[in-house]
């Protein structure tokens, strides 16, 4: 893989400012989008009330534990457009999410909050080695979801070539890569491996691709799968992470150069650890839930909302600006499984050790006896063809999540290319255990 680590003297200013100096200014930040969000949004004004807090009660940074927090269903209760702190004619876009679980979020952006996003998107782009010039190739979806607008601004800002593919039509995205040869491509690592098959398929050898470098997010991947992709394409996978509520992707990114974390862009976005129980704030290095509080935006300003994404935060290695590891999993798609918690990545990180089969699999839930039980649904390679050899790769599957994981699960070792194959985020986990 070439070495894409980015000139220093490229970088912003605050990236690798003091902690003394990232502290200042978030306080100021902080201090402005308190009062701005009382000011505007009638839902901060009654929830700082009922808790009886005021924006002026912010003296320290940590003086913010004291605010309560947003959570999900604050955001449906006030659809459509109850949390915005501009009038409606100053919004320059709507996003939303896709509101399978009840009404869609719904987040505004004025034409300043947007020129942000495309900053923190840009800065998160350098991050992972890209650089001005270079050919991106945007295979997150475009429309209500961030995911592929967010990188395109991004990437125009950075001074990029986009070619906006968007998800969808897996034959057309390898040819346009065999033929524009974009040296970036960003995309859900689910699909990536799609892409990856495609390649396959076509007898084209992926390591011979343009490719050298991969931005992927939008749902949580294991330092496995990184390896894989990273092994077939001879280029480097890096993370970025973002949510619509608080501003879409580019909230943190990894650096190309360390790969030990997602370095949080802190002059715009306030980290939080919680007990996801209790509502503690942790010290940093704690496992906990992820919160955060925006300094900068203006439409749609969020205060302590609750992502329900586990991990810990991490000093500055590449960058002055606090870390956060990989996430782990969601305290809200976590299954607990007779007293087990359980993770979709820790299933994932089982399978890749196993010969003969492929990193594409589906958790479903169901009743057994009364009881809970989990299928694993994974996907054999080509060559591992015979009902004997599938048995062993099942067996070990099966051995590897009791001992390592710590639940016993059956494992249902499918043709290749049975999976069905997501275009956006994978749906890792099927509940069928309240079905007849």
């Amino acid at each position: 893989m070439k070495d894409l680590t980015p000139d220093r003297a490229s970088l912003d200013a605050i990236e690798i400012a003091s902690r003394d100096e990232i502290g200042a200014l978030q306080l100021e930040r902080m201090k402005w989008s308190l009062m701005h969000a009382y000011e505007n949004v009638p839902h901060y004004r009654k929830a700082f009330d009922d808790k009886g807090v005021h924006p002026g009660d912010l003296k320290t940074l940590s003086d913010l534990a004291k605010f309560p927090f947003t959570v999900k269903q604050d955001l449906r209760a006030n659809y459509p457009f109850g949390m915005f702190a501009v009038p409606r004619d100053r919004i320059a876009r709507i996003h939303a999410s896709s509101g399978t679980t009840g009404k869609p979020t719904v987040v505004g952006y004025t034409k300043k909050d947007i020129d942000t996003w495309a900053t923190v998107v840009a800065r998160s782009m350098r991050a992972s080695g890209t650089k001005p010039g270079d050919i991106v190739h945007i295979s997150y979806g475009y429309g209500l979801f961030t995911g592929g607008l967010g990188a395109h601004y991004g990437a125009e800002k950075l001074g990029c070539t986009v070619v906006p593919v968007s998800g969808g039509m897996t034959e057309r995205q390898v040819t346009l890569i065999e033929d524009f040869k974009p040296s970036t491509i960003m995309v859900t690592p689910s699909y990536m491996l799609a892409i990856l098959d495609q390649f396959r398929a076509q007898g084209v050898d992926p390591a011979s691709s343009s490719l050298d470098v991969g931005i992927f997010g939008a749902e949580p991947w294991t330092n496995a799968m990184r390896s894989e992709i990273e092994q077939a394409f001879d280029m480097h996978a890096v993370d970025i992470y973002g949510l619509s509520e608080v501003m879409g992707p580019g909230v943190a990114n990894e650096c190309v150069e360390t790969k030990d974390g997602l370095h949080i862009w802190e002059d715009h976005f306030y980290p939080e650890i919680i007990d996801p129980e209790t509502g503690e704030v942790l010290p940093d290095g704690e496992m906990g839930e992820l919160v955060f509080t925006s300094l900068t935006k203006e439409a749609f300003p969020i205060i302590r909302y609750r992502t329900r994404d586990l991990t810990r935060l991490l000093p500055g290695t590449a960058r002055s600006m606090r870390r956060m590891e990989k996430v782990t999993g969601r305290s809200d798609d976590m299954i607990i499984l007779r007293g087990v918690n359980v993770f979709p990545t820790q299933i994932e990180e089982q399978i890749v050790k196993v010969g003969g089969l492929a990193p594409h699999f589906q958790i479903e839930l169901v009743k057994k006896d009364r009881m809970d039980a989990m299928i694993v649904h994974a996907e054999a390679t080509a060559d591992n063809a015979s009902e004997e050899e599938r048995k062993q790769s099942a067996a070990e599957l099966a051995h590897h999540i009791k001992s390592v994981v710590g639940v016993s699960a059956k494992i249902d070792v499918k043709d290749p290319g049975a999976i069905e194959r997501s275009l956006g985020k994978a749906v890792r986990v099927v509940d069928n255990r309240n079905k007849s």
